[in-house]
């Protein structure tokens, strides 16, 4: 966006170039002109650069004042007011969801079907992941107070994957033990719950859909 708008100011300043022409062949556009030719600060150029990329990036409601500030802190060595889209700036320090933190959570679990949602809330805390990310995961999959592991790791995975089937690419590499020998692999049984589970969660996905995949995967397994 801020090269969009740099591109539109600068249209804008082309134009009043322009429409001024008329004021310089009437004499009232005058520039006067030193018989010395004028001495540019080797720096110059430098300062304006960066001076031009912080703007940029800052994005700053008022550019005067923010330019004041930005060159005083400039010429007392201080912290430059630079932010990059601050109105985007989080309140609180979540984490970001990522299949790495996945795979720490299903190692948390232990191998358990089953785990109590209030003690699946502390180990996703621990990780510093969002509360709300764990309220819609809990609520799209119409989760209950003992929760099935699965389930809501392939609604997490989920909320990673565009769709189903990278959703379950995710799912897979997170389950599977066996990086090292090839490709992640896992049983068909539990491929078949997550596929299931998904399908039915999204859907659009209509049943005879789902076993003609599975019975095709099965087929190649």
């Amino acid at each position: 966006m801020a090269e969009k708008g740099s591109h539109e100011i600068g249209q804008k300043c082309l134009s009043s170039v322009e429409s001024n022409e008329g004021f310089k062949k009437k004499g009232l556009f005058k520039i006067k002109m030193s018989d010395k030719q004028m001495s540019i600060p080797p720096e110059l150029p430098e300062v304006l650069k960066q001076f031009t990329k912080a703007a940029i990036k800052t994005q700053p409601s008022d550019l005067l004042q923010w330019s004041s500030q930005y060159f005083t802190a400039l010429k007392n060595g201080e912290p430059l007011p630079i932010k990059e889209r601050p109105e985007r700036i989080s309140l609180s320090n979540w984490a970001v969801l990522t299949p790495e933190l996945l795979k720490v959570l299903h190692t948390k679990v232990g191998g358990r079907l089953t785990i109590v949602s209030e003690e699946l809330l502390q180990m996703w805390k621990t990780l510093s992941l969002p509360v709300d990310l764990f309220d819609s995961i809990m609520n799209v999959g119409r989760l209950a107070d003992e929760i099935e592991w699965l389930k809501f790791l392939a609604l997490a995975c989920s909320s990673l994957g565009v769709t189903i089937a990278k959703t379950l690419k995710i799912a897979c590499e997170i389950l599977s033990s066996d990086h090292e020998c090839g490709p992640p692999r896992i049983p068909f049984s539990t491929f078949q719950f997550l596929y299931t589970f998904l399908a039915d969660v999204d859907g659009e996905v209509s049943g005879s859909q789902v076993n003609r995949m599975l019975s095709y995967i099965q087929q190649e397994v």
